[in-house]
């Protein structure tokens, strides 16, 4: 099978299993995908919505079907050309019950067969946060029994459905005093267990219970347990204790996944675990039912360069391999990854300049400073944002961190620690990649750089307890009298970077900073770049040079809106004036804003996310008039600003939820939404032009999309109209049935504004673009990337570009700052819009004939390409011509 040519994003489990993905085979098929991009699908906790909380990764999941029904769907995508992408999962598991591995290590501790499997601190008990109140009062409140799981064959702790296995060594304690014949019996299985025979001893646990009465035992545990002191003995000789849920971010004995307690960190750098937990998807992958592998969070992995070498040796190099990673501005992969590229989130950001309009977002700014008031700026916001996750949230990882470095460095843990919180806050990215062979020359450059910011805000002697830290994540100085430690504390930093600035950025800077929201996406910045299209240009041309095989996003599971309201939000922006005398109108006619803890809810600048989020994913065809429908959404957009403010953790948080605020910034959206047909007749009458700009936008993204240096992925139902929340809203199912309707052989008509507002043009042209790509794939995936010059009165209406290969190429032109051409072209006609705006063209291309693979349309070139010619009654071309 070759590598991609596109992709297509399919979200499993929400009603989409094996059996329903085969019957969109066809669909897909027409649609020119080549490969099938499937989220986890390894068996998850009872009712995951998403699959990333592994308990088995060796079982296929049988709510999905199991392996039987993921290899039928192999086999069909193969019987019609296409291939099978896998996401895999192999940072974490699933700190649960239900994970055999997890509840092997709760039962034997480290003496358990998976006790290194895991990212467990052994110094100290294994912690698991999962009570609804600390421990004793947990105890004192008759919450914890002691009782007999016959299922599994042991003694356990209940907590309510949870049941937690006694190690056996611990039997005799907790049957002490019991007189049930059973009891002396078990007291002595639990004596003699050994770990490496856990399965022995559980089906003997489990025999002994069916031959002698059990139910006497289990009412004299009832009697042993209301015994609260005796209680909290038992507890006490467990390998594990049990703890209050909001401890967690205070200190764990294991690594999390981001703030996440019910995940676990898997360490993969072992062999056996590498080789265990990569058992079945290897076996797949090397019948060839695999086609290519998604790694999901490759930088919280003790040492990513080696795993994905052990993997590459592994799967072959014939096996495309892409990581999840969020590249910095300006930051590249590691060049030594034996991978294809990255999932693409740095492909939404580099496109930003085509549909930004920059005077328009210093207007959205300026208003959005008159609604909210005088703004610090955005770096100092970072700071505080990134302040209160190493105080609060990962006050833990901190802690050890802190521990480690003041006893390998011999200095005072105050100093070490204020020393630490700056360097942390100064890390402009995820990670470095420091390892057992030693740092990479650019990452020792980008630690000088941190050091030099963070020494700005220190003094007195934290300055040279910051070089001594620095030191020991290059593992220089005393790396050499203690390796092994100096090792840990490396790898501890290097791991909590990356959490550090996914959660201070992404999940809460980007609720707390809505000026504007289409800048606030997964991948990008807050401060957009400065370059224009130059930028644009010169981020695909490094794209082409340094992974033109990995995949370019426009939307994913983890986007923070759909591509069509991000790009409606774009068009707002050019019409940011308006809009801000509207909300300020619409503010004042419904302010019926009530006081929650002295403070208005929601507050001003919670208002104005409000407004931007009605006008970026208002549906298409929403009226006033449809009273379902505006329930529908009413209770979607609750649900966004619920999360919304809660990730911003300023009058509201997940670990300490202001109901009363919630509810009075929810009721606010509903008021206007359900109880206000004036407004709603109003505000959908106003967004009119922002819709049709926003489609159009859409369409220019679709197209540089398709035809960029990277491969097209298309995340599911995208390819018509993505106007979706943040998740979960995004993980919703889209409409398959009418995707699959599609016939790519329909005519094409940029002036059916049916098509255009339903998304029927966008998926036409989405099948177009793809049927070019497969008809020329080495022309997009290795053909040259050559920016063209778009000149003439309305030369800021266009992006263009080339991709040049072995005598082919095409030409790509898309219309951007629509509400411009929308309000300037009324009534006019191509000819006299664009009058003799044209692209430039260089002498390889000039003077040829281009035929566009969207219309049919012949068009033929001189030195250049009118645009009155090219853009005829549409607002994308895609050209294609053999270059003589």
């Amino acid at each position: 099978m070759p590598f991609p040519v596109s992709t297509y994003r399919l979200q499993f489990r929400n009603g989409m299993d094996f059996d329903r993905a085969i019957g969109l085979v066809p669909y897909l098929k027409r649609l020119g995908i080549t490969h099938l991009y499937a989220s986890p699908v390894f068996a998850a906790t009872e009712g995951s919505t998403h699959g990333y909380d592994v308990t088995d990764a060796n079982l296929i999941d049988p709510v999905l079907g199991g392996r039987e029904g993921l290899e039928r769907l192999a086999e069909v995508l193969k019987a019609e050309g296409l291939g099978l992408i896998l996401d895999i999962v192999p940072n974490h598991m699933a700190a649960s019950l239900e994970n055999p591995w997890w509840r092997s290590v709760i039962e034997w501790g480290e003496a358990s067969r998976y006790g290194h499997y895991f990212d467990i601190d052994w110094s100290q008990r294994l912690t698991l946060p999962f009570l609804g109140k600390p421990f004793e009062q947990a105890v004192a409140d008759g919450e914890i029994s002691l009782t007999l799981d016959r299922e599994h064959g042991s003694l356990a702790f209940a907590y309510f459905d949870s049941i937690y296995p006694l190690t056996p060594s611990t039997y005799a304690a907790a049957l002490d005093g019991c007189s049930h014949p059973l009891a002396a019996r078990l007291a002595e299985l639990g004596h003699q267990a050994d770990p490496a025979e856990d399965a022995a001893f559980h089906r003997d646990v489990s025999a002994l219970c069916q031959e002698g009465e059990s139910d006497g035992l289990l009412d004299e545990l009832k009697v042993k347990a209301d015994d609260r002191a005796f209680l909290v003995r038992l507890h006490d000789l467990q390998p594990w204790r049990l703890m209050f849920w909001t401890e967690a971010g205070k200190g764990l004995s294991y690594r999390r996944f981001f703030e996440i307690a019910g995940l676990v960190g898997l360490r993969v750098e072992a062999d056996d675990v590498f080789e265990d937990a990569h058992r079945t998807i290897l076996e797949m992958v090397r019948a060839g039912q695999v086609d290519g592998l998604r790694i999901d969070h490759v930088d919280g992995l003790a040492d990513p360069g080696r795993y994905l070498q052990q993997l590459r040796s592994a799967v072959g190099e014939d096996i495309p391999i892409y990581v999840e990673k969020i590249l910095a501005p300006g930051e590249d992969l590691p060049e030594d990854w034996p991978v294809q590229g990255s999932t693409g989130y740095e492909f939404i950001a580099a496109q930003v300049p085509v549909l930004l309009d920059r005077t328009g977002f210093q207007a959205m700014r300026e208003a959005y400073s008159q609604i909210a008031g005088p703004q610090q700026a955005v770096s100092e916001k970072m700071r505080e944002a990134k302040l209160r996750m190493i105080r609060i949230n990962f006050a833990g990882e901190v802690k050890a961190l802190v521990g480690q470095a003041s006893e390998l460095s011999g200095q005072p843990e105050d100093g070490v620690r204020k020393a630490l919180e700056e360097l942390l806050v100064a890390f402009p990215r995820y990670r470095t990649y420091g390892a057992e062979q030693g740092m990479p020359v650019s990452d020792q450059a980008l630690l000088d750089e941190v050091l030099a910011l963070a020494k700005t805000r220190l003094d007195g002697d934290t300055p040279a307890v910051a070089e001594k830290i620095v030191g020991l994540v290059k593992g220089e100085g005393l790396a050499q009298e203690h390796p092994a430690a100096v090792a840990v504390f490396r790898r501890r930093f290097q791991q909590l970077t990356g959490p550090l600035m996914a959660k201070s950025l992404e999940d809460t800077l980007f609720f707390r900073h809505v000026e504007f929201l289409a800048l606030n996406e997964v991948g990008g910045e807050l401060e957009p770049e400065e370059g224009g299209l130059e930028h644009f240009h010169a981020e695909m041309q490094r794209r082409a040079k340094r992974q033109p095989l990995g995949l370019s996003a426009s939307s994913t599971h983890d986007t923070k809106r759909g591509e069509d309201a991000r790009a409606r939000l774009f068009a707002l922006a050019e019409d940011a004036p308006r809009f801000a005398r509207l909300i300020d109108a619409w503010r004042e006619k419904h302010a019926d804003v009530i006081e929650i803890d002295g403070k208005p809810a929601p507050e001003p600048e919670v208002e104005w996310m409000i407004f931007q989020a009605l006008i970026g994913h208002w549906p298409v065809d929403l009226d006033a008039g449809n009273l379902e429908g505006l329930s529908d959404f009413a209770d979607r957009v609750a649900a966004f600003l619920e999360k919304s403010l809660r990730e911003a953790k300023l009058r509201t948080d997940w670990n300490g939820i202001n109901a009363d605020y919630e509810h009075a910034a929810t009721d606010y959206v509903r008021r206007l939404l359900i109880d206000n047909h004036d407004f709603v007749e109003a505000f959908v009458r106003e967004i009119q032009p922002l819709i049709w700009a926003g489609l159009v936008n859409g369409l220019t993204q679709t197209v540089i999309k398709l035809s960029a240096p990277g491969i097209p992925d298309i995340y599911q139902g995208s390819e018509r109209l993505d106007l979706s929340f943040v998740d979960p809203d995004n993980r919703r199912p889209p409409p398959f049935d009418t995707l699959a309707e599609f016939d790519p052989t329909a005519p094409l008509s940029f002036t059916d504004e049916r098509a255009l507002a339903e998304g029927w043009l966008k998926q036409a042209v989405v099948a177009r673009g793809l049927a070019l790509r497969n008809r020329h794939p080495d022309l997009f995936l290795d053909g040259q990337y050559l920016p063209l010059t778009v000149s003439g009165p309305r030369r800021s209406q266009a992006v263009a570009f080339a991709r040049e290969k072995d005598g082919l190429a095409a030409i790509t032109v898309a219309c951007r700052l629509p509400i411009a051409m929308l309000r300037e072209g009324e009534g006019q006609s191509s000819a006299a819009f664009w009058g003799d705006t044209q692209v430039e063209l260089p002498a390889t291309l000039a003077r040829m004939s281009f035929r566009d693979v969207l219309t049919g349309r012949e068009i033929r070139s001189a030195d250049g390409l009118l645009l009155r010619d090219v853009m005829d009654g549409q607002t994308v071309a895609l050209l294609v011509s053999e270059v003589k």
